[in-house]
């Protein structure tokens, strides 16, 4: 019996994102083969001694440049995880699966927009060589605002280190408190939206009364223990573990059949890889409705109520005095979309939670938010999202 390959996961385990991916890697590495997984907790010894080690493959975060550099030439496949960025090298040939940031950018706009609000903003870091990714989600959640005629303000800072905490709230407070209220934020990460979330205590803003915040990661962590519990966007760093696994898989064994599951994006030019993100996870610190308009409130509260049953629009008209193309008018322009596109929204992130969540059967599961049967679902889930229900369980649940 020949021994079981070893695979090097060269990862910072301090960091969320980089601890997702580490968990899909292990996923694949428990259902699909019979690797012996190397990942050293410590980051500073990460990376194995390569003149000793005999490993067989290599997954790595090419954001640390001591790292890029000690791989570079490696006669065994390589494959790279990470935000985009760093000290990858396209020309080395070397398979690079990545995060969708312009699909998180637009997410945390149509969260922030569903719930009303007139202004929304957005919260990066200061730009480093690893952090492109934050400029990327930036700018399209600054055309997701332009698109529905939403001003944004955009914020980036000198600061961005918890290390500097005093510095950090200083710019923060400064940036936040000019800004008109009920304000949307959208922060680049997590950690980052637990500083937003800081400076409105600071300031005495009620989150999310007078301003609701979106983070990234959906670091448990952090969402849950922030103050209100913080909304994130999942975007599926698990998934593009489980992908780059799959990916080494095949390099190591160039014979066998693709395994894994629902395909990344290819890009146009180059091996780089793109996982969409999964969705958005909503927690207290964007539960709010920030519109004046008493009947766009009460027809986005019918919509929340149950997102199974599609909305009765004539009905929701008779309700608030209105004709229906004037509600329709009025809830576009308050919430950037129409009701149907609401709806819509409303229930992928209710199916999609109990997917991830629940033990519940995809029957059930289907039958609790209205579809007809599981393969409506499927079909459903699978055009929104770019995975069937299945897949999306196998891959985003824990353990």
């Amino acid at each position: 019996m020949s021994a079981a390959p070893l695979v090097a996961v060269i990862l910072d385990a301090a960091r969320a994102y980089d601890r997702l991916i580490i968990g899909g890697v292990a996923k694949f590495a428990r259902e699909r083969t019979g690797w012996s997984l190397y990942v050293e907790e410590d980051p500073l010894e990460k990376l194995p001694d390569l003149a000793r080690w005999h490993g067989h493959g290599i997954i790595a975060n090419f954001d640390d440049r001591r790292i890029a550099r000690a791989i570079r030439g490696l006669d065994i496949p390589v494959v790279g995880v990470g935000g985009g960025y760093g000290w990858y090298d396209p020309a080395s040939g070397i398979p690079y699966i990545y995060t969708d940031n312009a699909a998180i950018g637009r997410l945390a706009a149509e969260h922030l927009l569903g719930c009303g609000f007139g202004t929304l903003a957005y919260c990066g870091t200061p730009k480093t060589a690893t952090n492109g990714w934050s400029e990327e989600r930036a700018a399209a959640f600054a055309r997701a605002c332009a698109a529905a005629g939403r001003p944004c303000h955009v914020f980036s800072g000198r600061h961005g280190h918890a290390r500097r905490w005093a510095d950090v709230q200083r710019e923060l407070t400064a940036w936040l408190a000019p800004l008109p209220k009920p304000l949307g934020v959208m922060a680049c990460n997590d950690l980052r939206a637990r500083h937003v979330l800081e400076a409105c205590r600071t300031l005495g803003l009620k989150v999310p009364h007078d301003v609701a915040v979106i983070g990234v990661d959906n670091d448990a962590l952090v969402c849950e223990l922030t103050d209100p519990p913080l909304s994130s966007v999942d975007q599926a760093a698990r998934q593009i573990g489980y992908e780059a696994a799959a990916a080494l898989d095949r390099l190591m064994a160039p014979a066998s059949p693709g395994r894994g599951g629902r395909r990344p994006r290819r890009e146009k030019s180059g091996p780089k890889l793109v996982v969409p993100p999964i969705g958005v996870v909503a927690r207290a610190s964007t539960d709010t409705m920030a519109t004046a308009d008493t009947a766009v409130v009460q027809a986005l509260q019918a919509l929340r109520r149950d997102p199974a049953v599609r909305p009765d629009v004539e009905g929701l008209a008779v309700a608030s005095g209105l004709p229906r193309g004037t509600l329709e008018k009025r809830f576009k322009a308050a919430v950037g979309r129409s009701i149907h596109e609401e709806h819509v929204r409303l229930r992928l992130a209710a199916t999609r939670r109990l997917i991830t969540t629940s033990d519940l059967p995809l029957k059930a599961i289907a039958a609790r938010l209205g579809f007809p049967s599981v393969q409506y679902m499927t079909t459903f889930v699978r055009r929104h999202v770019g995975a069937t229900p299945a897949r999306l369980r196998a891959i985003e649940r824990p353990g």
